[in-house]
């Protein structure tokens, strides 16, 4: 299978799709309780883009808002006819994307590079032990 050069894909029902062509500045696996919660198991994974400009968005996805430990508000995106949970957003940072991992229509293309909020994981989700852990999300 040849990949392609942007980052495509959507929801499970293709209702919501998108694309960029920009690489991503971090991909991650986060165990914070929300995202097992949402996710329905131990943690959920991203790709985190610096642009949301740059990312074509095609149908109308349904949100809600949570506040992160910092007090910032993130809008989880999902779709409203299969549910998929599609990307994230950031209010404080608002050209900051970040799209589910497993959304992508070519997923192997996600290569994490360090796990968040590590302290909240559970022994039954193990994580790659080469991959940097932080106890809860990094700064800066």
């Amino acid at each position: 299978m040849t990949m392609t050069t942007s980052y495509v894909g959507g929801c499970a029902c293709g209702a919501i799709r998108y694309e960029t062509s920009q690489d991503p500045v971090a991909e991650l696996h986060c165990q914070c309780r929300q995202c097992q919660q949402r996710s329905g198991t131990g943690h959920s994974s991203y790709l985190a883009f610096g642009k949301r400009s740059d990312m074509k968005i095609s149908g109308e996805a349904s949100g809600w808002q949570v506040a992160g430990d910092s007090g910032n508000l993130k809008v989880h995106a999902f779709c409203p006819t299969c549910g998929t949970p599609v990307y994230v957003t950031f209010v404080a940072m608002p050209e900051m994307i970040a799209i589910h991992a497993a959304s992508l229509d070519e997923p192997e293309r996600f290569q994490p590079q360090f796990v968040t909020y590590a302290s909240g994981g559970f022994a039954w989700d193990t994580m790659d032990a080469a991959l940097t852990r932080f106890e809860r999300m990094p700064e800066g």
